[in-house]
């Protein structure tokens, strides 16, 4: 499609009056052939996924675990890592941010293990990095499990994960229904590696003794207790110690049976493209697991999980990146969402595609979630390729409102995967009104505690953002406040609302996001804006705008909320705040005019933006992402809704 047929698709004309109308038409239009330019045959967009260079150092020691190499792969992995070290010779979690301990000892171990001279200067600078942070003691439970394969860390500071946590049933306290669905996924297999304990020999040269700062003694490793006597995480270290002491001589039969269920379980959750979950931890320790128990590189299963973990390499801006994650799905929708917000006829093709895409992708079998709904139909969508027993209630509701304003909503299809959706999606409401992202009433925060879960991440309980989505999608198909649903949704929000008026943002960094999100779904269910909470809100946002009109927030208001609505402006953060605004104010106010004119002015000539800041969120205050298409449907999604709403305020 040439740029001038894909500005003619778009309706709605141009704004009234001169200078800032015309230039939101002429950055919508470049926007919009952008998205139309980038769109894949098949209907779907779907950009990079960035995180930190813990990604490629586990690639690496994940070939020299199976006992493979890709030295041309590697290489380039390896310029990636040396790329990004920052002069202190550490490696963040962002960009930009504080040197991360962890992940400067993963990177500064890949290096070596590809054959990077110790006498490096970045080595050298990563080291004395490292050993100013205390060295390998210091390391997360994560790191300190990869260095035990290769017998650079010892087992004794790696906490217990007994493979027969899988036989306890749902109803107890601790099992794995009990964990959010990325930490199910990963703790499975990682109780067979803990069992099985695979050991690699590795070059002396590759070794990393020089990253103690003294030889390791058990109190060295050992996981700090709390002050206080009486506290979770005191019980769970001595639940560790006794593990560890009673390992020897736990009754065989229970631990047969326990490591087949464990197999058993990884080998049924295995999606068609070979994945686990969807996610890097899941599907790497998957293989890993499997390979660690016996299992053979050319088993069907085996060979379809190394190509599925190949798959999530990428070239990205001139390097080679592995990816956290892939985002299809997601990056479909806020498309479409965009380019509908930007006027284009829904009847479009290139909306029709997308339409199809989305509806041939949603998934019809129970997942983890039916475990404790076992009476709720299937009928949500994944983030990814394919990912059948993870849907994601997010995904979900931004799909059904984009499906429920193109044409298939009036086909067969399109009725049955809208009822579909909607029962589920609703459907996966939490007793305290909210939702979650994959699972209902997953809030057994105790959990956070137990030693392996220095991540903190071990749950997923009803979150703001996502709550604000689901009110989001009433409100677009026609629920109205008195629906049950949507009233304990509202309440939901008023009790989790900060005292200076914002939301926290769950899935995006972070109270921008949080609060747009709030106030998108308060808007779209029929709250009145006028309400004082809801006037809170709407002032926090228009006072944490930057001087040049965009607003940013740096990804530290996770650990200090005090920078919270704080930062660089970014692309996607001042789309938030500009469609927040538009929600509860409309397109009239100096603080939205600001924020529009920032977007017209730092369009690139290849009609998107520059982005380098994470806006993405992980594991807050652990694990960050790079959404590389961010910075283009949010800002085209803030100038359409701010042009429609200008519009029909005239016509009104």
């Amino acid at each position: 499609m040439s740029a001038t047929e894909g500005r003619l698709a778009l309706v709605g004309g141009s704004t009234t009056g001169e200078g800032l109308g015309e230039r939101v038409d002429h950055t919508i239009a470049r926007a919009s052939q952008y998205l139309f330019s980038t769109q894949h045959a098949r209907g779907y967009w779907h950009a990079p996924l960035e995180a930190n260079v813990t990604m490629e150092a586990e690639y690496v020691f994940f070939n020299r675990l199976l006992g493979r190499t890709r030295p041309d792969v590697e290489r380039r992995l390896a310029e990636r890592l040396l790329a990004l070290q920052q002069a202190d010779g550490s490696w963040p979690i962002y960009h930009r941010g504080p040197g991360s301990l962890s992940t400067t000892i993963e990177a500064y171990f890949a290096l070596k293990l590809v054959e990077t001279d110790a006498r490096e200067p970045a080595l050298a600078r990563a080291r004395d990095f490292i050993l100013g942070q205390g060295g390998l003691a210091r390391a997360g439970v994560f790191t300190r499990m990869w260095l035990a394969y290769f017998n650079q860390f010892p087992w004794a500071g790696v906490p217990s994960m007994p493979v027969e946590l899988v036989l306890l049933p749902p109803w107890f306290p601790v099992n794995i229904y009990a964990m959010s669905s990325w930490a199910r996924g990963t703790v499975v297999p990682l109780t067979l590696l803990t069992a099985h304990r695979p050991s690699v020999r590795i070059p002396a040269e590759a070794a990393v003794p020089e990253l103690w700062v003294r030889p390791p003694t058990r109190d060295d490793v050992a996981f700090a207790r709390s002050p206080e006597l009486v506290t979770t995480r005191n019980f769970f270290l001595a639940v560790d110690r006794a593990l560890k002491t009673l390992g020897p001589v736990r009754w065989r039969p229970i631990r047969r049976r326990a490591v087949a269920r464990a197999i058993e379980w990884i080998l049924r959750h295995q999606d068609s493209n070979g994945q686990w979950g969807g996610i890097q931890p899941a599907m790497v320790n998957a293989v890993l697991a499997l390979h660690a128990v016996g299992f053979a590189a050319d088993h069907p299963v085996m060979m379809s999980g190394i190509q599925g973990v190949e798959d999530f390499l990428v070239e990205c801006e001139g390097t080679l990146m592995y990816q956290p994650c892939v985002s299809p799905n997601w990056d479909t929708a806020l498309a479409a969402r965009a380019l509908l917000d930007a006027g284009l006829d829904p009847s479009h093709p290139a909306l029709g595609r997308a339409g199809d895409w989305l509806v041939a992708n949603q998934i019809f079998r129970p997942g983890d979630w039916s475990v404790l709904n076992p009476t709720l139909e299937p009928g949500g969508w994944a983030f990814e390729f394919a990912n059948d027993w993870y849907p994601d209630v997010d995904d979900s509701a931004v799909i059904l409102t984009v499906l429920d304003a193109l044409p298939i909503a009036q086909t067969a299809a399109g009725k049955r995967a809208i009822a579909a959706g909607l029962n589920w999606t609703l459907g996966m409401q939490s007793r305290d009104g909210g939702w979650a992202a994959f699972d209902t009433n997953n809030t057994a925060a105790f959990l956070n505690r137990i030693p392996f879960a220095d991540m903190e991440a071990m749950i997923d309980p009803p979150t703001e953002d996502v709550t604000g989505r689901l009110l989001h999608l009433m409100g677009t198909v026609g629920y109205r406040p008195d629906f049950g649903r949507a009233r304990r949704a509202v309440e939901f929000l008023r009790r989790t609302q900060r005292s200076d008026g914002s939301w926290w943002g769950r899935w995006g960094v972070n109270f921008v996001y949080g609060t747009w999100c709030a106030l998108a779904g308060l808007e779209a269910i029929g709250e009145d804006l006028r309400a004082p909470w809801i006037r809170r809100a709407v002032d926090w946002l228009a006072t944490h705008q930057n001087a040049d009109g965009g607003w940013g927030e740096t990804v530290a208001s996770y650990d200090d909320e005090s920078l919270a609505g704080q930062g660089d402006s970014t692309p996607s953060q001042t789309a938030w705040a500009v469609l927040g605004l538009l929600a509860a104010d409309g397109p009239s106010s100096r603080a939205v005019e600001r924020g529009i004119a920032w977007l017209c002015r730092t369009q690139g000539p290849d009609g998107t933006w520059d982005e380098r800041h994470f806006t993405g969120t992980g594991f807050p205050r652990h694990f960050y992402l790079r959404y590389h298409l961010y910075r283009h449907y949010f800002p085209l999604m803030a100038l359409g809704q701010y042009r429609a709403r200008l519009a029909a305020r005239g016509a009104s």
